[in-house]
């Protein structure tokens, strides 16, 4: 394909990455009619798609071999390397002309990397970070943040109105990761505010249940964190964005933060919380660092960094 040909319902789709949010978003481009490969190292994720009407490849490298486009949405850094560069071996194996549309979360500084990489092979990337848990990924309504050619994303339209809302161009390879430690460092931070309010209302002897509606409905608590509020009220810590993906992202902002000479003390704070909750090993939702402070309400200092 040519860089700003557009993609349209005939062109081959593989997908790398069938997690919370790469199923669904997989689901959606397999219902809105595009053919698509795809692949997991979970053989049984793969299978549900396969149901659905995708093909399955066998590893990356053959679904390299077989696509117009390449899309991925992995965990980390780690698992986009070896997808591209090492033993998934996805850039050696895709034809020249083909498109990758990266949706991982990583640092710029490793998606810039990936597309000075591709380029060589006269291959394009596109950083397009996905904003939005499992519930907006199931009905098409989450937000991306685009990251490369302006012509190039322009011409991916047709894939992005199969699974979002909205879609933004922030300019050239690394920004639309750029964007989302952006989003995702108010996300952090914002539920660990609530939480902290939460432990606070209690501790005045506020009514649980009575504080929990009450602070979902005001202005100052955003749409975002609203339905965390209501799950919280229930105990119902079941990932739609889990801890560890929150983890991750809070040290990609801060490495991304002192890189550039950047003081964060709130961000930092905010961080050390998440990691005592992510150490507990189970696979729970960010907001679980609500029940955290609940629980630790008279022993904040534990939790608090040193100066």
């Amino acid at each position: 394909m040519l860089p700003d040909e557009k993609i349209t319902l005939r062109s081959r789709l593989g997908f790398i990455g069938l997690g919370h949010l790469g199923s669904r978003i997989a689901h959606r481009l397999v219902a809105a009619g595009f053919p698509v490969v795809v692949y997991d190292l979970d053989h049984r994720s793969a299978m549900e798609l396969a149901h659905a009407g995708a093909e399955v490849a066998r590893n990356p490298a053959d679904l390299a071999k077989e696509v117009d486009v390449v899309l991925s949405c992995l965990p980390d850094e780690i698992a986009v390397e070896a997808v591209y560069f090492g033993s998934g071996n996805v850039l050696r194996n895709a034809r020249s002309g083909t498109r990758i549309i990266e949706l991982s979360t990583i640092s710029p500084a490793f998606s810039r990397q990936l597309h000075q990489a591709a380029q060589k092979l006269d291959i394009a990337v596109l950083d397009v970070a996905v904003s939005g848990s499992t519930p907006a990924a199931e009905v098409g309504k989450l937000t991306l943040f685009g990251g490369g050619d302006r012509k190039g994303f322009e011409a991916a339209e047709l894939i992005f109105a199969a699974i979002a809302s909205q879609w933004f161009y922030m300019g050239p390879s690394g920004s639309g990761v750029a964007m989302k430690l952006v989003v995702n460092t108010l996300l952090g931070v914002g539920m660990q505010a609530i939480a902290e309010a939460v432990a606070l209302g209690l501790k005045l002897d506020l009514p649980r249940d009575l504080l929990f509606d009450t602070l979902a409905k005001t202005s100052v608590v955003a749409p975002a964190h609203s339905g965390k509020l209501a799950s919280a009220k229930r105990d119902d810590y079941a990932a739609q964005f889990p801890i560890r993906l929150m983890r991750k992202d809070f040290g990609l902002v801060l490495v991304a933060a002192a890189r550039c000479g950047l003081a964060m003390p709130a961000t930092k704070a905010s961080a050390v919380v998440n990691a005592a909750e992510a150490e507990s090993g189970g696979e729970e939702d960010f907001s679980a660092v609500v029940r955290l402070m609940e629980h630790n309400a008279g022993a904040e200092s534990s939790l608090t960094p040193a100066a």
